[in-house]
């Protein structure tokens, strides 16, 4: 058995219907999941299951998560220990401990070319930085707009199949999981 992170993108199911934790979770354990954990309302699960390909259990969730909820949402997979490494590998300690919630990283599906950062510079204010880092893209981003271009810039129609957690949530999560190993 290995643990695993599950970061689901956007769980908002329409007109203000949310998905709740505690359905969530019976559906995982519906797969065969065990120790099957949420954090935040937000789409994270935490769970052990065989050691498999990643792609076959995003698979396998998401076409759980259709059919227990009606609509398809993008789910994204990492083994505990890849968890760790992207927690560890986080190039904004300084940011992370003042305003953790300006601080986020998109988790891709497929390694974001080297060219990603350039291309998103053009949306990004003189206060907000954006770095690589082993395919995922880290970013800072301003309190000083009510909304952010850069924000808006990193998304599914630009960068691909990813979902973006702060680093509350992923501290939290890289907690969890390594409580785990």
């Amino acid at each position: 058995m290995q643990t695993y992170v599950a970061l689901l993108y956007s769980i908002i199911l329409g007109e203000g219907r949310r998905v709740v934790m505690s359905d969530l979770k019976a559906m995982a354990e519906g797969l065969g999941l065990k120790n099957v954990r949420t954090l935040v309302a937000t789409g994270n699960l935490v769970f052990e299951a065989r050691t498999g390909e990643l792609s076959k259990l995003e698979r396998r969730l998401e076409k759980a998560f259709e059919k227990s909820f009606g609509r398809h949402v993008d789910i994204i997979v990492r083994g505990a220990d890849d968890w760790l490494k992207l927690a560890a590998a986080n190039p904004f300690p300084g940011e992370s401990a003042d305003t953790a919630d300006r601080v986020a990283v998109r988790v891709m599906r497929e390694p974001l070319p080297a060219d990603t950062v350039e291309a998103l510079q053009a949306y990004a204010a003189a206060d907000e930085k954006i770095l690589l880092v082993d395919g995922d893209i880290w970013l800072v981003f301003s309190r000083e707009r009510p909304s952010s271009r850069l924000l808006a810039a990193a998304n599914h129609k630009r960068l691909g199949i990813g979902t973006s957690r702060n680093w509350n949530t992923v501290r939290r999560l890289a907690e969890m999981v390594g409580s785990r190993q």
